[in-house]
């Protein structure tokens, strides 16, 4: 439902050239998923910075129109109350600063009741890379489903590190991409996971390595199938690209769906009635500096910032329409404080707060469904 205009902001954003997608039009690369997920009692919105992609000079005006919420100096946020449980319009419109529109598109805001899915007991996998290896998110999920009003629940896998808190556990590690859990498999494991096999494949009958989801789950899971997993991937995917060459990066992103859908292909025939939740890719630390902390001058913000939002792009267009084959996006890629939810010295991981945004984000698509 469209509503009322909320306030005007303006955001100053770095600047930087642009690649231009085939299916956009603007300047600014206004990019939404379709549908955000919302669950009473817990704040969600997006940070401008996460949604768009601009020409210099950055200097942009949003305005957001919905029937609840409220617009802040560098996002839109919202804290659903009982009677805002439903569907609600969120229509973004980005001018620059002479008040010329540049673009303008909208979602749905998904509102759920504090209680969905109270009663039920539900399965979890979690696949992905350092930030899951962190184990902050996973953590903040279970600390959220153990509150009140929500299913029992359980989390497979067979990384459990010192930090995980009770019943954590997940397939993530640092430095892990998609092709690398289809396909790796390592004939000399020294114990850690730098050195090791997907835990996903296996030696054939012909002892070739096999992806093999079915074995996963019967020794490694005592045979049980999960309700849900999650895929978070992508950064060591694609963060060698260049994006000065949106040809090559066009490519390679292309090569690593293609690595996605094998993974979730097999995933799907192993468990049919899964759900797989493919999370968006994650934007970067807004601050330069944390970039040089890290790299010394070989990536940039402004660089991985135009692969990662073309990647987001790529994954909403690819994704698209899969709800059939059990797939289905969750918009990871919005509430995350590009600035306050990193630390001063990491250019993709997010600190403490960063993850919890990213956790709530995972716990309100599961309380949708």
């Amino acid at each position: 439902m469209l509503g009322r205009w909320i306030t005007v902001t303006t955001l100053c954003l770095l600047c930087g050239q642009t690649i231009t997608a085939d299916d956009q039009t603007d300047t600014v690369r206004l990019t939404l998923p379709p549908t955000m997920y919302a669950v009473v009692g817990q704040p969600m919105g997006f940070y401008f910075d996460n949604i768009v992609l601009t020409q210099p000079p950055g200097d942009l005006q949003f305005d957001v129109a919905c029937d609840i919420g409220e617009s802040e100096a560098t996002r839109w946020v919202v804290t659903p109350t009982v009677d805002d449980v439903g569907l609600h319009e969120v229509t973004v419109s980005v001018s620059g600063l002479d008040g010329v529109q540049q673009a303008r598109k909208s979602l749905t805001l998904q509102v759920v009741p504090a209680d969905a899915r109270a009663g039920e007991s539900i399965t979890l996998l979690i696949v992905g890379d350092s930030l899951t290896h962190a184990t902050v998110y996973p953590n903040e999920l279970a600390r959220l489903l153990s509150t009140d009003g929500n299913p029992d629940w359980s989390m497979l896998g067979t990384h459990r590190p010192d930090s995980a808190t009770n019943g954590v556990a997940h397939e993530g590690y640092g430095g892990w991409t998609w092709q690398r859990f289809a396909s790796h498999y390592e004939p000399d494991p020294d114990g850690t996971y730098r050195k090791r096999s997907s835990p996903f494949v296996y030696l054939n009958d012909g002892a070739q390595p096999h992806l093999d989801i079915p074995r996963y789950f019967d020794e490694e899971c005592d045979g049980q199938r999960p309700d849900y997993v999650f895929f978070l991937l992508g950064i060591n995917d694609c963060f060698g690209a260049n994006p000065d060459d949106p040809v090559a990066m066009d490519d390679r992103i292309d090569a690593v769906l293609s690595h996605a859908d094998t993974l979730l292909a097999a995933f799907h025939k192993a468990a049919p009635n899964a759900e797989l939740a493919i999370c968006l890719t994650p934007p970067p630390n807004t601050r330069e500096s944390a970039f040089e902390a890290n790299y010394k001058g070989a990536y940039h913000r402004w660089g991985w910032k135009r692969i990662q939002h073309h990647l987001v792009e790529k994954m909403l267009a690819h994704f698209a329409d899969r709800e059939d084959e059990n797939q289905f996006l969750v918009p990871t890629e919005l509430f995350i404080d590009p600035e306050n939810g990193y630390p001063d010295n990491n250019a993709v991981h997010p600190n403490t707060d960063g993850y919890h945004q990213l956790a709530a984000s995972l716990y309100a698509w599961l309380k949708s469904r």
